[in-house]
């Protein structure tokens, strides 16, 4: 039996270090997690803190090559362990997350730190240095602004898309925003614990920001209006074609696994080139199922959960269980 699409992903990713303006930063790799820098006058804000301690170790040194001064703040764009799990690397005394992503990781973190380890071994090479789950030092609820100097940076919980808490960093005055998965670029969303009847919503509202440039949660950074416009559009778009089959798949009483097989039929030849396409869809269509059947709050995903829904899928496709 296979395992997941990405336990064969085994090799190094090109990382890129890109100024998006005095101060601003992109840390990406090839559509691994990203995250976003922003120096202050006194130390470093790191948007999404990567996997592990060693991978912080990486940030780091790129965050060596133009200041200084030590990495004192981090904001988590939501739970998952991909983006939190390298807090512990960083000197910072403080973790800002939304009030909404805190009680995610009190409910699910350990289950969801599980599950992701299994799933990206790659990712999580160095795992042993975790200490643990990572929790906020600071909450918010709805929006808080960092001063760092006279640079405003706006954290905001702009809406359920990715996760229920998810949040994003918006420069107002240089019109940088970081995004988090809540937008990806030639990258597939994963859906595992999203919210598609509130994903286009949420996209609206990072669209009336009016960036001119972005880092997403997986992809290059993206350097000018056109470029952010073509990731919003590419993101709203992946997530309601995939809703939209799994809702009429639900209403006709469809199977899980006829929804799957019609899913990955029907968005292959559109988006089957973005990376993580295939470990991604299983989870989405899993969740994206659940959702157009009525069930609001995700399931949490388990590391036995994981592969009992990945071997069932897996199976259904060989055998050529296809909705038509």
């Amino acid at each position: 039996m296979a395992g997941f699409a990405s336990t064969t992903d085994l090799a190094d990713k090109i990382v890129s270090f890109d100024e998006l303006g005095p101060g601003l930063y992109a840390y990406t790799a090839e559509g691994d997690p990203n995250s976003g820098i922003i120096v202050g006058p006194r130390g470093v804000t790191v948007v999404d803190a990567q996997a592990t301690p060693a991978m912080a170790a990486d940030v780091q040194a790129r965050i060596a090559t133009v200041t200084k001064l030590p990495v004192d703040t981090i904001v988590l764009s939501h739970y998952h362990a991909v983006r939190v799990l390298g807090a512990s690397g960083y000197p910072a005394h403080t973790i800002i997350a939304s009030d909404v992503t805190r009680d995610l990781i009190a409910e699910r973190g350990q289950q969801d730190m599980d599950s992701e380890i299994g799933r990206f071994p790659r990712l999580f090479r160095g795992r042993e240095g975790i200490p643990g789950l990572t929790w906020p030092t600071a909450t918010f609820h709805e929006r808080m602004t960092l001063w760092l100097g006279e640079r405003e940076a706006q954290v905001i919980r702009v809406g359920r898309a990715h996760t229920a808490g998810d949040t994003v960093v918006w420069m107002p005055r240089e019109k940088v925003l970081f995004a988090g998965d809540t937008v990806e670029f030639g990258a597939t969303p994963y859906c595992g614990d999203a919210h598609f009847t509130d994903w286009p919503g949420t996209i609206r509202k990072l669209r009336e920001l009016g960036a001119e440039k972005m880092v997403p949660g997986r992809g290059r950074a993206l350097m000018n209006a056109n470029e952010v416009a073509e990731a919003l559009a590419g993101t709203e778009a992946f997530t309601s074609d995939l809703f939209a089959i799994a809702r009429a798949g639900a209403a006709k009483g469809a199977t899980l696994a006829q929804v799957f097989g019609e899913a990955m039929e029907k968005m292959r030849p559109k988006y089957g080139q973005w990376v993580i396409f295939d470990h991604c869809m299983p989870f989405n269509v899993s969740r994206a199922y659940d959702e157009a059947q009525g069930l609001d709050r995700p399931r949490i995903w388990t590391a036995e959960r994981d592969v009992e829904m990945w071997h069932a899928l897996q199976g259904s496709v060989r055998s050529g269980e296809i909705a038509r």
